[in-house]
């Protein structure tokens, strides 16, 4: 009788009957990515992400629980259950899905490299060779630049978040940075502190190391989360939710 006891409940537990009720959803986020996700002078989380997020959890009838934490350290911590999703323009790769699932597709990606006006450097490593080019550490732009630039020549220099690399860009300690381009162009180049930058060549295309888009990382265990979250994804889109939020940060197609 107990063995058939037990039975039935990894059955019940296997189709999830005995789903996990998701009231609060934690999600971890690296607040150095305006305007994707930073901090308000207030010391308020705020970006485009965490504004998905928090109407995603309107829509699940969740609260949203902002867990801070460095880039690269986002997915052991996922998995360590220090929260229950990562939010922070998380772009999604085959090496990453290894490790972790994904929800739909939140928006487009695209990198490309930021250095000092008239320096004539274009983001190959025949243009690089000798020069210091930053990214973020645990970012598909620092495994873009290792994969292909650092053995030939190219200083790859990592930092723990994004606001490091652009400090020491614009202090002159690096010829060049790697990172998404919306954040590049809003949070720097548009800034004063960016006024004497701009893009270096063309946008980057390399799905292996740079991926297909962001979204929601989870635990591949917690299969009925991504489901929910997914329909809150399409409700936001349905009922124009995801436009206007996209609006108040940009002037163009963040999606595709």
């Amino acid at each position: 009788m107990k063995k058939l006891v037990i039975s039935v409940v990894l059955a019940l537990a296997s189709t999830g009957v005995y789903a996990k009720d998701w009231k609060v959803i934690r999600f971890g986020v690296d607040a150095s990515y305006a305007p994707f996700e930073s901090k308000a002078p207030d010391g308020k989380l705020v970006g485009f992400d965490v504004d998905l997020g928090n109407a995603i959890c309107e829509k699940l009838k969740a609260k949203c629980v902002w867990v801070e934490n460095d880039f690269d350290g986002m997915i052991p911590a996922l998995k360590a259950k220090k929260f229950d999703g990562v939010l922070s323009s998380l772009s999604v790769t085959e090496k990453r899905a290894q490790q972790i699932a994904f929800t739909d597709k939140l928006f487009n990606a695209p990198v490309r490299m930021v250095a000092k006006k008239g320096v004539n450097l274009m983001p190959s490593a025949e243009s690089l060779r000798g020069k210091r080019v930053g990214v973020e550490q645990g970012t598909t732009q620092e495994t873009f630049a290792k994969t292909y630039w650092e053995a030939k020549g190219v200083a790859v220099v990592p930092y723990q978040n994004q606001d490091l690399v652009l400090a020491d860009l614009a202090s002159g300690r690096l010829d060049a940075t790697l990172q998404d381009a919306v954040q590049a162009d809003i949070g720097f180049l548009k800034t004063a502190r960016g006024r004497d930058f701009a893009f270096a060549g063309p946008t980057l295309n390399d799905p292996k190391t740079l991926g297909t888009g962001t979204a929601i990382g989870l635990r591949k265990e917690d299969n009925d989360l991504r489901q929910q979250i997914n329909k809150a994804i399409a409700e936001i889109h349905k009922d124009g939710t995801y436009q206007r939020l996209s609006k108040k940060y940009f002037n163009f197609d963040i999606y595709n």
